[in-house]
């Protein structure tokens, strides 16, 4: 991905994605592309939270101290 999205713009554009598909909305033809669109924002998105909550987990272990 050229520009990173917000962790909500990419939910956004995956449930787009996986609309399109339940309503036979995208074609054969690019099927697969937007498939592996859709598993790299959720990678991203996962990677997004798996960074704030060490970064949560940080501070708050830094105020108990």
């Amino acid at each position: 991905m050229a520009k990173e999205l917000s962790y909500e713009a990419s939910i956004a554009e995956v449930e787009k994605i996986i609309k399109e598909i339940e309503q036979g909305e995208i074609s054969i033809d690019t099927l697969s592309q937007q498939v592996k669109k859709a598993m790299e924002l959720i990678h991203l998105c996962k990677n997004k939270l798996q960074t704030t909550e060490a970064e949560l987990q940080k501070l708050l272990q830094t105020d108990q101290d």
